[in-house]
């Protein structure tokens, strides 16, 4: 604290700088003595007068102007050297702080405290227009504050943040040429469509012939006829003899020219829209999949060869789309399929494609097929209905008829039953009787909620529940639970699929029989799409629910 009594009660110098010297060294590295980057200044000098002599120390800086210059100029931490780091909370703030312990110390402006500075406070909140401030007023008021102007108080840094990230291995982009962080993918952000400026495609240079000097010639690209209402299809293949009574033909279907084989096929190294199509198709195509047959018009379609869930690997899926020159379309990953209908579809944009541009995409799909088609299990299940309520005969069990018939949807059985009320010890005893009959999948009703006579997890937890998951981001069913039990799966339904047709276990019924083990992560994914609307006629899966 000496120190920092000893700073105060010097003059208005800004580390080893005098005030004015400051100014020209500030205007040299920043462009011009910005009024930000001077009380910057005092505030490196603040926070670093309070940490004892020789500490190694770091910054971080919470606002992107001015200030991360002003630690930059008077101080080791910068960018380059990543002793600096901008964490941009929009506060006009900073931080010194040893590099291995996290002790140090914040220095910030706090509107109140500039009260007896009316010129830099309205300065810093912006209540004056610039051209009405008075720069040697405010300049003046900077120099008087000095290191007044700010708040000074000890921080200790989070131990997460002080390990220091790591760039890990570098790989080199096939797209351009240059290095990159491996773990962004398979080409580098820049070349997925990152870059700030525009980068130059290959266009190949085709050369169209009238259409009344088509005749004779062989088309080179598929073309299309719309019958507005009615069709649309390939009128004409890639390859097709035109003859000469197809003119007419052409003229309907709005063709003044044409591109023709030899005639048009481009210089230099390019694919074709449908060769590439046949390839992206090939390479994306997984287990379960099959191909449509050959491209038309340049598209080609992935089809569900066996019923199953679909998966899609969603961030390779996305990287495939950032190449500019090629499109792939699916249904949404996770969803039950049946055997010949189609999930996806690709095609190249252009009629040829650059090869540079073509090697890149089958470089991204180099690391496996992006969608599966996972068997579903016919699972054998036990269903397990807890309420002493039911198990008294109170009221009627509705629960037993809802999980069959999903279970049946499914292609599964149900082999046993069991009720019990709600107690602990009845829970878990149900379940061992269960896992005696040689179900595979135990479906719990019931008791899951936060009501103290709810002991359904207590039981389960008994009966030796692990990699136990309870609560998920659904409306209807947020207080699921599934997990597994000596082999068996588990899936705890909330009391709301009573009441609601659609629920969290439709969810996770077919991604468990699908043998997938759920995390939190997974689950948490689930955030975005999964509020049923409750709409009075349900056309699950037909709807946005769970998507």
């Amino acid at each position: 604290m000496s120190k920092m009594t000893e700073l105060k009660a010097s003059d208005s110098a800004i580390g080893p700088h005098s005030f004015e010297e400051f100014l020209v060294v500030a205007a040299a590295f920043h462009g011009n003595p910005a009024p930000g980057l001077i009380i910057g200044g005092y505030m490196v000098d603040a926070a670093r007068a309070m940490l004892p002599e020789g500490t190694l120390f770091d910054a971080v800086v919470e606002t992107k102007k001015c200030l991360p210059d002003a630690v930059q100029i008077l101080t080791p931490p910068s960018y380059g050297n990543g002793w600096m780091r901008v964490i941009n909370l929009g506060r006009y703030a900073l931080s010194l702080y040893d590099k291995h312990t996290g002790q140090g110390f914040r220095a910030w402006l706090d509107p109140k405290h500039l009260g007896n500075w009316p010129e830099i406070q309205a300065w810093f909140l912006k209540t004056k227009p610039k051209r009405e401030q008075d720069r040697t007023i405010l300049f003046g008021e900077i120099k008087a504050a000095a290191r007044d102007i700010c708040l000074v108080a000890p921080i200790t840094i989070r131990p997460s943040f002080l390990a220091k990230p790591n760039m890990g291995a570098i790989a080199v982009c096939p797209a351009c040429g240059e290095g990159y962080p491996k773990a962004d993918g398979a080409i580098c952000r820049g070349c997925a469509g990152e870059a700030p400026y525009v980068i130059e495609g290959e266009t190949p240079r085709l050369t169209a012939i009238p259409l009344d000097e088509a005749a004779g010639r062989r088309a080179l690209h598929d073309m299309t006829r719309i019958v507005p209402g009615q069709s649309k299809g390939v009128a004409f293949a890639a390859g097709a003899d035109i003859q000469a009574g197809d003119v007419c033909r052409l003229q309907t279907m709005g063709k003044n020219s044409l591109y023709v084989e030899d005639l048009s096929e481009p210089p230099g190294d390019f694919v074709h829209e449908n060769e590439a199509a046949l390839a992206f198709a090939t390479a994306l195509a997984g287990v379960g999949l099959t191909l449509s047959g050959a491209p038309r018009e340049g598209k080609i379609e992935l089809v569900a060869a066996v019923g199953g869930l679909l998966t899609v690997a969603r961030d390779r899926l996305v990287a495939f789309n950032c190449i500019e020159g090629v499109m792939c379309a699916s249904r949404q990953s996770h969803l039950v399929v049946e055997a010949g209908k189609a999930v996806a579809g690709c095609r190249a944009i252009p009629l040829y494609l650059p090869r540079r541009v073509f090697d890149v995409a089958m470089r991204v799909l180099a690391d496996g097929p992006v969608f599966s088609i996972l068997p579903i299990r016919k699972a054998r299940a036990g269903v397990l209905v807890t309420g002493t309520e039911v198990y008294s005969g109170l009221i009627e069990d509705k629960f037993e008829p809802v999980v069959r018939s999903k279970v049946e949807a499914l292609g599964g059985e149900v082999i046993a039953v069991h009720k019990v009320p709600d107690d602990r010890a009845a829970v878990a005893g149900a379940v061992a009787k269960l896992l005696a009959a040689g179900v595979d999948l135990i479906v719990t009703t019931a008791g899951l909620s936060v009501d103290p006579d709810d002991v359904t997890r207590l039981g389960l937890d008994d009966a030796g529940l692990a990699d136990a998951v309870h609560g998920m981001p659904v409306l209807p069913g947020a207080m699921a639970i599934v997990g597994h039990i000596a082999g068996a799966d588990v899936i705890g339904v909330p009391a709301c699929a009573l009441f609601h047709r659609t629920t969290s276990f439709d969810l996770l019924l077919p991604r468990v029989l699908a043998g997938l083990t759920l995390t939190r992560r997974d689950l948490a994914e689930l955030a975005e799409g999964s509020m049923c609307l409750s709409c009075r006629s349900c056309t699950y899966p037909k709807c946005p629910f769970g998507k």
